[in-house]
């Protein structure tokens, strides 16, 4: 195991999974648009409505396929389903990928956890824990910690 980060910035991002979900979304959105308009039969606000309805599943896949974890000089940005966070280095204390989990977690200095859905064991397991390893060396090398108490 290397302990030398990545140069930064740095985006990490579930690479198959995300192409397998933008796949899907486009196949689903041109076969549902596609039975909409070749059905006989149908209105047009009945084909209308078939084209939306692929348009929005594609829509909730591209959603799903937009998570990252994004690291720079000025710290982290995690980009989940519907929120996005930007942290400073600081704030972070610890990257937990522990066997089962389904993504990253980042322990904050405020007590919470914050799930970083964009380093996810789920089809590229060994490039998820090598995308925390790295997550994690950067948040040891950057983040600012108290000096060890002295003792007097």
């Amino acid at each position: 195991m290397s302990d030398t980060p990545p140069a930064l910035p740095v985006t990490f991002r579930p690479g198959r999974t995300r192409a397998i979900l933008l796949t899907a979304g486009v196949a689903i959105f041109v076969v549902v648009s596609g039975i909409g308009l070749l059905l006989e039969k149908v209105g047009p606000g009945e084909r209308l409505t078939f084209v939306v309805t692929g348009a929005l599943i594609f829509w909730v896949l591209a959603l799903l396929a937009r998570v990252k974890v994004v690291a720079e000089d000025s710290g982290v940005t995690v980009v989940n389903i519907a929120s996005s966070r930007k942290l400073d280095w600081a704030e972070i204390v610890q990257v937990n990928l522990r066997q089962g989990d389904p993504w990253v977690f980042l322990n904050l200095t405020d007590g919470t956890s914050l799930p970083a859905l964009g380093i996810q064991p789920g089809v590229a397991k060994q490039r998820a824990i090598a995308d925390a390893r790295a997550l994690r060396t950067l948040v040891e090398q950057r983040a600012p910690r108290d000096p060890e108490p002295s003792q007097g």
